[in-house]
């Protein structure tokens, strides 16, 4: 019997021997693999592009406009601007705001006013036109506020691209065209100096990281 208890013993220090010369081939042998037989580390994911970049000024707040709202986030900004000789605005156009973004020919063969029950403080009709591109004098409550205005004094401009591609498809049967077609044509068709965004959201979140402070637009 002691026989044998010594010969266990004996054995037992080999096999945990023999178990890390098997690990050690183990791990040599996997590093003979190909490349495309290892684990590869996940690529990281694109956080969007630089917007709203770096913004001059003193002072900066960003514009949340997510409702048309008689066009008072485009006097949101004008306001803040107003008052202070070192600042910036930024406006995201988002939600029921997105047509905002869009050139006149859109509005017409879209019929974006109708549908979306924007009216023009022109004709006090549903829109036809983009009703705070290029408006005549006297208009809207101030001239400044309008978005060529604006864009000449360099306030900073998104647009919601998530918006474009649900409302653009939704309105797609008023010009009897395809979702695709729609989507091609109203990115096609953004006021010139708007920038098409990933999500009006993601626009709110980077101009705040970018030193805006916020006010909500309606």
């Amino acid at each position: 019997m002691n026989d044998l208890i010594q010969t266990v013993v004996d054995a037992t220090p080999r096999r945990g021997l023999l178990r890390r010369i098997g690990g050690a081939m183990t791990l040599g042998l996997a590093g003979l693999a190909p490349a495309s037989l290892r684990a590869q580390p996940a690529p990281a994911g694109s956080d969007g592009p630089n917007w709203p970049g770096t913004l001059k000024g003193r002072h900066r707040q960003v514009v949340d406009a997510h409702g048309v709202n008689a066009g008072f986030p485009l006097a949101f900004a004008y306001t803040f601007l107003a008052p202070n000789e070192s600042a910036t605005a930024v406006i995201v156009l988002r939600h029921g705001a997105f047509p905002m973004a869009l050139g006149n020919a859109m509005w017409a063969k879209y019929k974006i006013g109708e549908t979306l029950k924007i009216m023009d403080p022109e004709t006090k009709a549903p829109a036809v036109k983009n009703p705070f591109f290029h408006p005549k004098a006297g208009v809207l409550l101030v001239d400044d506020m309008a978005i060529d205005r604006l864009l000449a004094k360099g306030v900073v401009f998104g647009a919601c691209d998530v918006a474009l591609h649900v409302q653009s498809k939704m309105l797609a049967g008023n010009a009897g065209v395809s979702a695709e077609e729609a989507a091609k044509e109203w990115t096609a068709n953004i006021i010139p100096g708007i920038t098409v965004i990933p999500s009006g959201t993601w626009g709110v979140n980077r101009a705040q990281e970018a030193g805006c402070t916020y006010c909500t637009g309606g």
